[in-house]
């Protein structure tokens, strides 16, 4: 029977152990019932021990009456339709029938439970019906009352079994919840991973890129063995260079690593990155050699923290591809404010990406983050010659934007920068823009492909 029994330590009882006392139980009480009756009637004592051989039978079969519920049904029957003509001590072994009913029912064979409880109603209506008048031992009223005493169990059976099933569907569906909880946790940890992995990409791999250009070039111009006066210049100038580069990529990589900070750390006060930093992103830029001119058109809006960082990001990357691997000399950078999004444009006069490779995971990177904002991102060469990467950002931030709770708030995007760049590190010392050792300088092709 699927009732909660449980053991006297607390504990829920086996199956079998469940059934073991369930029969014990009913066999206990028709024993003391008929115990009790014997002493107001005699009988033989042959039918007395046929009749406790049968209560032995009907009350000992429900110990299989979950694995075996309609043939326990039958038998326990079986027993009572022997049992009552035969003994006239009339122990209450009905109970036992009772209680196998009620477990078909329960168990899911409700159509066998019906028909035990219609085939014992219909043998017992045409038994009395069959007995001469005035011997009958069951009026009208109790062959109603069983008629009602049947219907009930099989209809408790049937609630019970349907309950049952109920507590298994939300047992099933809570488990689901808690698998779906744990594979949406994580995905989110994987997502913020990589998230945190393109931030470190984007800000080591310029800074590093400009530290790399801005030295080799100082030492290509120290080798050639100018004035002591003009080297030490040179230093001083490329020292400098380093050391603001190598500050703003501590500042920014320790922003981005501010996700996995304890929360009883305090949060860093430097402003995070954005458009309104794209003066000293220019200017880092200049003094590695590159010529680099800022046109802005329409009326600048501010952005939500979000989006001003992943504009700030696309033109980030696309300086460090061109610092590296374009061989340029000049790079424009257009900013289009419009009404409802901003397109960005950094375009070089390098030698463009070789055709047919695939682009790299700059590149996916940045068109990524395009796409986390609704917006969109091409790189391809330009007509001219050169490579130029076009971006199309919303000015709204989506309703599910991607992670950024380790972004501090963002102030207001940079106006237009002058079209007249400032003399770069390369024109003050007297040689062309962009010069410097050659195999400090000189793309690799194989490097090329990783645009």
């Amino acid at each position: 029977m699927p009732l909660p029994l449980r053991s006297p330590g607390g504990g829920r009882l086996s199956p079998r152990a469940a059934d073991a006392l369930v029969a014990g139980v009913v066999l206990v009480f028709v024993a003391v019932w008929t115990l009790v009756s014997a002493q107001y009637t005699s009988e033989p004592a042959v039918r007395t021990v046929l009749g406790w051989a049968l209560i032995l039978v009907g009350c000992g079969a429900l110990y299989f009456r979950r694995r075996q519920p309609v043939a326990v049904s039958v038998v326990t029957l079986l027993a009572c339709v022997v049992y009552y003509p035969l003994s006239a001590q009339d122990g209450p072994l009905m109970i036992a029938f009772a209680v196998a009913l009620y477990t078909t029912a329960a168990e899911g064979r409700f159509t066998a439970a019906v028909a035990l409880a219609a085939v014992t109603l219909l043998a017992v209506g045409l038994g009395e019906i069959r007995q001469r008048p005035g011997h009958r031992q069951i009026d009208d009223t109790s062959l109603v009352m069983l008629a009602g005493w049947l219907i009930s169990l099989v209809a408790v059976g049937r609630a019970q079994r349907t309950r049952i099933a109920y507590l298994h569907e939300v047992e099933q569906r809570a488990l689901a919840a808690e698998r779906e909880q744990e594979a949406r946790a994580r995905q989110s940890a994987t997502e913020e991973r990589l998230r945190i992995a393109r931030e470190v990409h984007d800000v080591l791999g310029h800074s590093i890129s400009l530290i790399n250009v801005q030295s080799g070039a100082a030492l290509h111009r120290l080798g050639k063995g100018p004035a002591p006066e003009a080297g030490l210049v040179t230093a001083t100038e490329a020292l400098e260079a380093v050391k603001a580069t190598s500050k703003d990529a501590l500042r920014e990589l320790r922003a981005t690593l501010g996700v996995l900070r304890r929360s009883d750390e305090a949060t860093p006060t430097s402003p995070s990155s954005g458009l309104a930093l794209l003066g000293d992103l220019v200017a880092r830029a200049r003094s590695a050699g590159l010529d680099v001119r800022t046109d802005v058109t329409g009326t600048p809006v501010p952005l939500p923290p979000p989006v001003d960082l992943a504009a700030y990001r696309i033109v980030q990357e696309s300086l460090t591809n061109v610092t590296r691997h374009a061989g340029a000399r000049t790079v424009r950078i257009t900013l289009d404010w419009g009404t409802d999004a901003v397109g960005l444009r950094i375009a070089d006069d390098g030698e463009g990406a070789p055709e047919g490779r695939p682009l790299g995971s700059g590149i996916r990177g940045m068109a990524e983050r395009a796409r986390a904002f609704g917006g969109e991102l091409t790189a391809e060469n330009g007509t001219d010659g050169g490579f130029r990467v076009d971006a199309r950002l919303p000015l709204s931030e989506p309703t599910a934007p991607e992670p950024t709770a380790s972004e501090p708030t963002t102030s207001e995007p940079t106006v237009s920068e002058p079209t007249t760049s400032e003399p770069t590190v390369a024109e003050r010392s007297g040689s062309e823009p962009g010069s410097s050792d050659p195999t400090a300088s000189e793309p690799d092709p194989s490097e090329r492909d990783s645009r």
